[in-house]
């Protein structure tokens, strides 16, 4: 079906079900399916599309900015980039005599301290803020969720992976995604219990997930960020 509302159009398909409310999914994809008790007027489903119009369009235009992929990224004033779940925009300052390009966060922005006004050191500079906050915020959700476990990690490495968000060896040597700087704390923390968990199961089995449930039960909302955001957490 099709339906124009303030001016946008959007297709969704119906679904009568055997229930008692009517629902309404958005695939990753992009495609919207409503889900309404048999018998339902059209009329009904149409009123509840429009109280949820706005969130609709919102939900809509995120999975066709993933579909897209990551966008490139422009080192100028006002571009924004993502930091513990928000984004924000940079701002720059030049300065010759600094001896390390660096990043502070305040006032809502991020501030770009450099000794030239350059692409690739600019890059460069949000790159290594994003590798200490990664290691900062994971240091301190170990810490807190350390009495969880009888054995501490051996080693914790901040890295640039392409593939994987953490991981933990044979040796219970943990690694995490500098990357993850850019998502919420709570995300931050769902990551690192899942690879202190793996000190205590190597897999992924039944046991290892009923642990991870037993310290989060709620991770798997934590998984669907990163399942939905993880496109745009790039410099």
């Amino acid at each position: 079906m099709i339906h124009t509302y303030r001016g946008k159009t959007i297709r969704f398909e119906i679904k009568y079900k055997n229930r008692t409310s009517i629902g309404m999914t958005i695939d990753s994809y992009g495609n919207l399916e409503v889900q309404a008790p048999k018998g339902t007027p059209d009329e009904r489903v149409l009123q509840l599309l429009e109280e949820n119009w706005e969130h609709i369009q919102q939900k809509l235009n995120e999975m066709q900015d993933r579909l897209h992929g990551p966008q490139k990224k422009l080192y100028e004033p006002g571009e924004s980039f993502l930091y513990l779940g928000n984004t924000y925009p940079i701002q720059f300052c030049e300065n010759k005599n600094i001896k390390q390009d660096y990043v502070v966060f305040e006032g809502e922005t991020l501030h770009i301290y450099v000794k030239q006004l350059e692409d690739e050191i600019i890059k460069q500079a949000l790159k290594r803020f994003y590798y200490q906050q990664c290691k900062a915020l994971v240091e301190k959700s170990i810490s807190s969720y350390q009495s969880y476990f009888k054995t501490k990690p051996r080693s914790i490495r901040i890295t640039d992976s392409k593939a994987t968000w953490g991981t933990c060896d044979s040796r219970q040597q943990l690694t995490f995604n500098w990357r993850l700087a850019m998502a919420p704390r709570e995300v931050v923390d769902y990551v690192v219990v899942h690879e202190m968990c793996h000190m205590v199961h190597l897999n992924h089995d039944r046991s290892f997930w009923r642990l991870v449930g037993k310290i989060m039960p709620n991770y798997k909302e934590k998984e669907n960020w990163l399942a939905l955001s993880n496109w745009k957490m790039t410099v």
